[in-house]
């Protein structure tokens, strides 16, 4: 397993530099979170000690200690008592994690968020209208055929109208959109809970889907682009309303 110091001290020196006096643990945090995404650190590699990075970053141990305790609470590095500080995932893994503490860390504000998911879903439901497979299409279809056998039990509504979303990112074929599209919904879930409230609703849900889908399978992507612009703008309106 790689450890530092010994085969990467200087390399990570260089690539951390040094932070301005006083400054705060998120920062330090920030700075660390840049090394860690930038794909020059492999997952399992050992960090240096907590005194090492903070001469690097001319910061105190304390500040680097916080800043390591946060990251750990994030799923990002791996404290392990009388061991050392480990990366826990690839760059690629570790992205959506930071995109998810950006957010967090930032005004909750709804109406980007959905404006954000919409933009998401729109080119998610053109991807999988030029790329989805024959296995991918099925689940689509299967997810949609719970919608319908589930208007009165709205909370099964819900659970395979995510199923449809998930079913047409996978057929989009893009992982890094699935992964953003996930700390979005993540971040509006308490909204998403509670998206359908009737069957009325339910029922211009499931026109809306089907819409796409139709549109999906018919390999048309702007008509799948503009039938999910329809379907997230009702339900922006509706999660607005509620808000």
């Amino acid at each position: 397993m790689p450890a530092y110091p010994g085969d990467g001290s200087d390399a990570i020196a260089a690539a951390l530099g040094v932070l301005p006096s006083g400054t705060p643990v998120s920062e330090v945090a920030r700075r660390l979170m840049d090394l860690f995404t930038s794909g020059s650190i492999e997952p399992g590699t050992r960090l240096p000690p907590e005194r090492q990075l903070a001469s690097t970053l001319g910061v105190g141990r304390s500040a680097v200690r916080e800043a390591l305790a946060a990251l750990e609470i994030l799923g990002i590095v791996d404290v392990r008592p009388g061991s050392g500080t480990y990366l826990r995932g690839t760059a690629s893994e570790l992205l959506p994690q930071t995109l998810r503490w950006g957010l967090l860390i930032g005004p909750r504000k709804t109406g980007e968020l959905l404006e954000l998911r919409a933009g998401l879903e729109i080119y998610v439901a053109r991807l999988a209208a030029g790329r989805g497979e024959a296995s991918a299409l099925a689940e689509i279809d299967a997810s949609l055929a719970r919608m319908r056998d589930t208007v009165d039990d709205l909370g099964a509504f819900a659970r395979a109208d995510l199923d449809f979303h998930n079913a047409l990112a996978a057929a989009a074929g893009n992982g890094q959109l699935i992964d953003l599209l996930h700390v979005v919904r993540s971040l509006l879930q308490v909204y998403a809970d509670r998206a359908v409230q009737d069957e009325a609703e339910a029922r211009t849900a499931i026109e809306e889907h089907d819409a796409v889908n139709r549109a999906v399978r018919a390999g048309d992507e702007d008509a799948a682009a503009s039938a999910m612009a329809v379907h997230m703008a009702t339900a922006a309106a509706r999660l607005s309303a509620d808000a």
